[in-house]
This record gives C-alpha cells, structure tokens and sequence, in this order.
C-alpha cells in the first residue's frame, strides 16, 4: 500500500476514534514535504462514493499534512453525506488524487477526460471534475457534468482550466 493512501486511513480512523488530528510523521519522503493540491475519495467496499474532499491549490505547509487534513474533510465533512461513523472505516476504500497547478484553456479541445481533470468557473460559481470518472467518455459528458455542478448553463462564458493527476488507490482489503 502507498505510504500516502495509508496516511489517509491513520488519519481518518485516529480522528474516528478520538477526535483528534493524527500528527504528520517525521522524516517524511521528499513527495510527501512539498506542498500540493489533493483530493481524497472514500469508497464503500461495494463501491458507493462515501464522501470526497479536496483543494485546487496547496494549503498545507506539506503533502503529508494535506493527506491528513482532507482524508479527515472527506469523511466527516463532505455536505452530501453524514459524517461518517467508526464501524464504516471495515472494507472503506481511499482513493488520493495529487493534482498538478491548474492551467488554463482556451477552448475543450484541450481536454480530454482520461488524462486531464477540469475545473469551471463562472463568476463565485465553480466545477470540479477528477479525470478517469468511468461514466465520462467524452469532452462533451465532462462539460456536461461539470457545467451541472457549478450551476452553469451550456452556454454560459465560463473560464476553463485543466489539470492531470497522480493518482494512489487503496487496496481491496480497505482497512
């Protein structure tokens, strides 16, 4: 396993268990001391999204406290689902995306929705799509979905940018 994905599963079962925010480790791997942007996606064992966090730009002094801190976001303060209790951390999968700086396009031909994540914005209005979603096989479903996140008609001038992605997968076995 990843040291990143099982970072992610201390973090989220020492915060269930005690309420308490895990300490980054020491001596941490030079990936793991640069800032970066991250989002974290928790997965049941049957596959059903669980919750899901993440930033667009770094907001931890390091990758490692990053992890933490959304790992943590993901599944306690994601608006779509209640916070998650300790006896559903048995078969939860975690799954980190480190995104690369945002680039901006001008137009979607510059897409393409294996490789490159988007994001939409339109005034305060913002979309965020991850690359590689199984249902997204097409430049037009991404915008589709993305569009519909932020609240954005088909239409409507937005700015776009693009960004890949490193992506680390928990094991089947979960915790």
């Amino acid at each position: 396993m990843h040291p990143l994905v099982e970072l992610a599963q201390q973090a989220i079962q020492q915060y269930l268990a005690t309420g308490q925010i895990l300490p980054a480790p020491a001596n941490l791997p030079p990936e793991m001391q640069q800032p970066a942007a991250v989002f974290v996606s928790l997965h049941t064992g049957t596959g059903d999204l669980r919750g899901c966090r993440g930033t667009l730009t770094p907001t931890e002094p390091t990758l490692a406290e990053a992890v933490i801190q959304t790992a943590i976001a993901s599944a306690v303060d994601d608006p779509r689902f209640p916070p998650m209790l300790l006896p559903e951390i048995n078969g939860l999968n975690i799954n980190i995306d480190v995104l690369s700086p945002l680039e901006p396009i001008s137009d979607a031909s510059s897409l393409d929705p294996k490789i490159y994540g988007v994001v939409i914005r339109a005034g305060k209005r913002r979309g965020v799509l991850l690359p590689d979603i199984p249902s997204v096989d097409s430049v037009a479903r991404q915008l589709e979905v993305v569009r519909r996140k932020a609240g954005i008609s088909p239409n409507e001038p937005a700015d776009l940018y693009r960004f890949t992605v490193t992506r680390y997968y928990a094991d089947s076995e979960g915790f």
